[in-house]
C-alpha cells in the first residue's frame, strides 16, 4: 500500500467510528419529546432582542403573536438600537394597533400582549449587543410578572401556532430545565441549499444531541433561535450576565444551566423556521466566519488540529477516490492504485451516506449528499478566514458591532 493508500485508510477508519461512535450525530430523530398538557399552564415571557430586523419582522413577531397558549403569556420585544424602524414596526404589530396580521391571517389580532422596549444605549463594555438586549427583556419580564418559563427567540424566528404550547409541555412533562429547537433554516436560493443542511450537520457532529439531551453528559448545546429557559434554573446559573460576552451564546447558556444541575434538551424542529434570507455566498460566508473561530477559543493549535481534520476527514476520500482511478486506469501504480480507489469511494460513501438523512429533513434530493467534501472545503476556508478577521481586529463582527 502507498502512503496515499493509508492516509484513505485512516480516512475511512475515522468514518467508521464517526458514524458508530459519536453519538449517532447524523440521524435527525430527535424531536421533541413526549409531552402531556399541564394541569394548569405556567406563565411565559418571551424575550426577543432585535437589532434592525424590520425586513423579517412581520412575519416572526406576527407568529409569535398568533400563539395559541391556554396560560398567561407575553412578548417583550427588545429593540436594541435599530436605525431601521424596528420599534415603530413592532408597535404596530400590538394586539389594537391595527397595523398587519401574522402569518396566517392571525398575528396582532389575536390579542396576546406585546412591550416593546430599549435596552437604553450601547452594550457597556464586555457584554454583546444581543446578550445585553436579552438581559433587559428578562428584567422586564420580572418586573411585570411572575413567568415560570422564559421564551429567548431571535427576530428572524417565525412560530408555528402551537410552538410554544408545545415547548412549555414538553419542559413541564419531562422536568426539563432548558428545551431548545434547532430552527429550519431556509433553503430556496441554490447557496443556501449548498450551505445550510451542511451548517447543521457540522453542528450536530460537534454536538451530539442525543449526548446533550443525556443527563449527565458533560456535552450540552442549544440553539439561540429558540430556547425555553425556567427562569429559576437561569437565576440559579447567576443570569445572562455569567455569560455576557458569550459570542456562541447559546452554547455557552446550555453548559452553564446543565452545569449547575439542569436538565437541558436539544433537537431539530419541524414548526420552527428561520426567515432570514442569505441568497449570496458572502452573507452565509460572514454568519459562519463571525464565530467560527471564537468556537475554537482563539486557539492556533485547535485552528491548526481543525484544518487537518477537516482535511483528512472530509477532503481525503475524494481526492484518494479520483488520483486512485486515475492512475489505475492509467496503468500505473499496480494494485496500490485500485487500493486507494477502493478506500477513498469506500469513506465517501459514507460520508455522503451520513449525511443523506439531512438533506431528507430538509426536502433536498439526496443525490446532492456527493458535494459534502466541496461543502467542507468552503467551511475550512471559512473558519481560516474567521481566525484571520480576528488577528486584524475584526472578529466576531455583526451589525456594525465587532467584539474582541
Amino acid at each position: 500500500m502507498t502512503w496515499i493508500s493509508v492516509v484513505a485508510l485512516a480516512s475511512l477508519l475515522a468514518w467508521v467510528w464517526l458514524t458508530l461512535c459519536q453519538g449517532f450525530f447524523w440521524r435527525t430523530d430527535q424531536r421533541l419529546p413526549e409531552r402531556r398538557p399541564p394541569k394548569v399552564w405556567p406563565e411565559v415571557a418571551v424575550v426577543v432582542p432585535a437589532r434592525d430586523e424590520a425586513e423579517v419582522l412581520e412575519r416572526s413577531l406576527g407568529s409569535l403573536l398568533a400563539q395559541k397558549y391556554p396560560g398567561r403569556a407575553r412578548v417583550i420585544l427588545v429593540d436594541d438600537n435599530s436605525t431601521d424602524g424596528t420599534g415603530d414596526l413592532a408597535r404596530s404589530l400590538a394586539p389594537g394597533a391595527g397595523g398587519p396580521r401574522g402569518e396566517g391571517g392571525e398575528g396582532a389580532a389575536t390579542g396576546l400582549e406585546l412591550l416593546v422596549t430599549t435596552p437604553g444605549g450601547e452594550p457597556p463594555a464586555g457584554w454583546t449587543g444581543k446578550l445585553w438586549a436579552l438581559r433587559h427583556g428578562v428584567q422586564l419580564a420580572e418586573e411585570t410578572g411572575a413567568p415560570e418559563y422564559l421564551l429567548l427567540t431571535d427576530a428572524d424566528i417565525a412560530h408555528g401556532p402551537d410552538s410554544l404550547a408545545e415547548l412549555v409541555a414538553a419542559a413541564e412533562t419531562n422536568g426539563l430545565d432548558m428545551v431548545s429547537q434547532m430552527a429550519h433554516l431556509r433553503t430556496e436560493t441554490r447557496w443556501e441549499k449548498l450551505i445550510v443542511p451542511a451548517f447543521v450537520y457540522f453542528f450536530a457532529q460537534l454536538y451530539p444531541f442525543r449526548w446533550s439531551n443525556r443527563p449527565g453528559s458533560r456535552t450540552a448545546a442549544a440553539a439561540g433561535g429558540c430556547s425555553l429557559v425556567r427562569r429559576s434554573a437561569l437565576e440559579r446559573a447567576g443570569g445572562v450576565a455569567a455569560i455576557r460576552g458569550a459570542v456562541i451564546d447559546d452554547v455557552s447558556l446550555a453548559r452553564l444551566i446543565k452545569r449547575d444541575g439542569g436538565r437541558t434538551w436539544l433537537g431539530l424542529a419541524d414548526a420552527v423556521d428561520s426567515v432570514r434570507p442569505y441568497p449570496r455566498l458572502g452573507q452565509l460566508w460572514r454568519m459562519v466566519s463571525r464565530s467560527a473561530y471564537a468556537q475554537l477559543r482563539h486557539s492556533v493549535l485547535l485552528l491548526a488540529g481543525t484544518v487537518l481534520g477537516l482535511a483528512l476527514v472530509y477532503l481525503v476520500p475524494p481526492a484518494a477516490a479520483v488520483a486512485g482511478l486515475a492512475t489505475g486506469l492509467a496503468g500505473a501504480g499496480g494494485a496500490g492504485a485500485w487500493w486507494t480507489f477502493g478506500l477513498g469511494l469506500a469513506a465517501w460513501a459514507v460520508m455522503a451516506g451520513t449525511f443523506t438523512p439531512m438533506l431528507r429533513y430538509y426536502r433536498l434530493p439526496v443525490a446532492g449528499a456527493v458535494l459534502l467534501p466541496f461543502t467542507a472545503g468552503m467551511y475550512l476556508l471559512m473558519t481560516v478566514d474567521s481566525a484571520v478577521q480576528h488577528w486584524r481586529g475584526q472578529g466576531a463582527a455583526w451589525k456594525g458591532r465587532t467584539y474582541p
